[in-house]
Parts: structure tokens; sequence; C-alpha cells
């Protein structure tokens, strides 16, 4: 019998044991030391689909740019998506962008704090809206994202096959089991305890504080992922006078990232390998690509390289505060040209 027939002192002792063990072993967070809701929604926007560790770095450059929603909404997009760089989805800073200038205009550059209010901005979906509403403003919204989802999955046994009718079970669980008091708490508790403890594979079951109410200790189906596919690419690292490289910016209906500038592509993929600077391996979604950078002289652009976009000599320095994509980072990191060292012709 799962903790949803249970009786309302069980889940209100379910409830107790949630919040002590969140209060005791959360992770220190830049966004959880604030209430604001326009740093709550910046975390929140940040952390889809990416991992912790690379949202920290990029959310204290983001908030000391971008501390207001005013100041959000006053900057270009370009500048937006360079400090985004990195973080891949760009569509998300982008939408990040609209709805604050939305914010601006129509609500005197205050969020909402009603979560239907909130879904109406762009780029703010359920599982947004009600981790502002909760978090910022105590309101009773439950957040059901992956981690969740997970942890309600195997706490009632359910096979987490994707379907509709699974999540609305889901979603009248979590409904059922927050914490009306403390909602902002709680829902920050569950998505802890998927994130650190209730993880996709090996599950540190001993240490859950629901251990006792799980119907499954970890052992469940859960939904298959898409498998990952390999691709190869090259891309040419162009530079001269010991310190301008060469990007590109293609036009938005030939990539994939869009107004984010890149590495020129290879018209081949096979070259001599003394030829080859780096390799680099980098996924996008679903996809890992495994990229054969290589050196090319401004007198070979044209020749070796597909010619489809904007292309323009930067500094290295002028690059480092460009909107460059993740691959393009990651290469000139790599190749230590952002650094300022080792710059070759």
């Amino acid at each position: 019998m799962g903790v949803a027939k249970e009786n309302p002192h069980k889940v209100a002792a379910l409830r107790r044991r949630l919040l002590g063990w969140y209060r005791r072993n959360r992770r220190d967070l830049p966004w959880r030391k604030s209430r604001d809701p326009y740093a709550i929604w910046v975390s929140e926007i940040m952390l889809q689909q990416t991992r912790v560790a690379a949202v920290i770095e990029r959310y204290n450059a983001f908030m000391e740019r971008f501390p207001t929603v005013g100041a959000l909404a006053n900057s270009e997009e370009e500048d937006v998506l360079a400090l985004w760089s990195g973080l891949g989805y760009y569509r998300r800073a982008r939408m990040l962008h609209k709805a604050a200038r939305a914010v601006v205009e129509a609500c005197a550059g205050k969020l909402p704090q009603k979560a239907e209010e909130l879904r109406e901005l762009p780029g703010i979906g359920a599982y947004t809206a009600a981790a502002i509403a909760s978090i910022a403003h105590g309101k009773p919204e439950a957040v059901v994202d992956g981690n969740v989802e997970r942890v309600l999955c195997r706490l009632e046994g359910w096979e987490a096959d994707g379907s509709a009718p699974l999540r609305r079970k889901i979603d009248a669980l979590a409904a059922q089991l927050l914490d009306k008091k403390q909602p902002g708490d709680f829902n920050q508790a569950m998505m802890e305890l998927g994130a650190v403890v209730c993880t996709p594979r090996n599950p540190q079951c001993k240490l859950c504080p629901l251990f006792g109410d799980c119907e499954t200790h970890g052992e469940h189906k859960t939904a298959t992922r898409a498998a990952m596919v390999t691709r190869e690419m090259g891309v040419a690292l162009c530079v001269r006078k010991r310190r301008e490289v060469l990007l590109e910016r293609r036009p938005d209906h030939a990539t994939v990232m869009p107004g984010m500038w890149e590495l020129p592509a290879l018209r081949r993929l096979n070259f001599p390998e003394h030829q080859l600077r780096i390799t680099v391996r980098h996924a996008i979604m679903q996809v890992n690509y495994r990229v054969r950078v290589r050196d090319v002289a401004e007198s070979d652009v044209k020749k070796l390289t597909a010619t489809g976009g904007e292309r323009r000599w930067v500094t290295v320095k002028e690059a480092q505060a460009m909107a460059l994509t993740g691959l393009a980072r990651k290469i000139l990191r790599r190749a230590q040209l952002l650094l300022g060292t080792n710059i070759a012709p």
C-alpha cells in the first residue's frame, strides 16, 4: 500500500521527515539564499536540462550583469546569449529575455505572484510557474520535475511509462503530499531528494527519509531514454596576427543555434593527421560529437571551409565576451586561446 492510500497522519509524518532531512542536508546553492522571484526564475530556467555544477558559475555572472528584471529587459539579446554561452539550449535565454521585456511593459517590472499568471509569460510552463510561486511567495503549488516524478513513481511502485494517465496520477499525488504551510521548502526538498539520493541509477535508498514508505526501494521500471547517436564533424581554427580568430554566425534557418558565433566548418572531414590541432568531444541533446579541429591559415580559409554565414576576425579578448556556442568556447579554451596563451598563426 503506497503513500497515496495512507491516512493523513502518515502523510504528515512523511512531510516532517522530508523537511527535516532537507534542512540538514540541502546543498548550499546561491539561488537558495534569496526569495527574490526574479533570481528564482533565472535559476529555474538555467537548471532545466543542465547540471547544477555548470549552472552555478553562469548564474552568478548572469545575476551580476543583469541583477533585476529591468536590467535584463533593457539589454540586447546578444549580450544575454553571451552570458548564457556554455549552458546550451539557447532558446531558454531568448525566451527569458523576451519574458523580461513583457514583465517590464505589462507588469510594471514585477513578476506576477500567481502560477496561472506566470504561465502567461513566454518560456514559463507549469513547472517553472509553480516553483516561482511556491518558493518566492509561499503559494501552495506542487512542483513536478523529472526528479520529483522519479521519487513519486518509486514511492508508489508506478511504472514510469511516460503516459498521460500516469502524469495525472503523479500531479495528483504531488498536490496531496505538498506541505501547504511550507510549499517552497517542501518542493525544494522533493527535488533535492531526487537529485542527490533517489537518483536514476544506484539510488542511495538507505539514506532516504522516505525509505519506510517506499514501495520499490529504487527497483522499478523507468522510461527508456533515447539512445545517443555518435557523429563526427570538423571545424577550422583560423588565427592571424597571433591574436585574432575567425568566427562565423550562420543564418537562423541554417543552424539550431541562431544568433550564436561558432568556428567555420570544414569542407572535408578527412585531412592529414599532422594538421590536426585537437580532438574534442561534445554532446548536444541526443548526439555525441567527435570534433576534429584543424589549423587553417588565413590564405586557405575559402578553399578549406564551407561558407554560409557572417564572418568576423575578432581579438581573443573580444571573443571572450561574445555569444559563442558551447562547442566554440570549449575548443578555444582547449586550444588555450581564451587564456591568451599559446596563440600561434
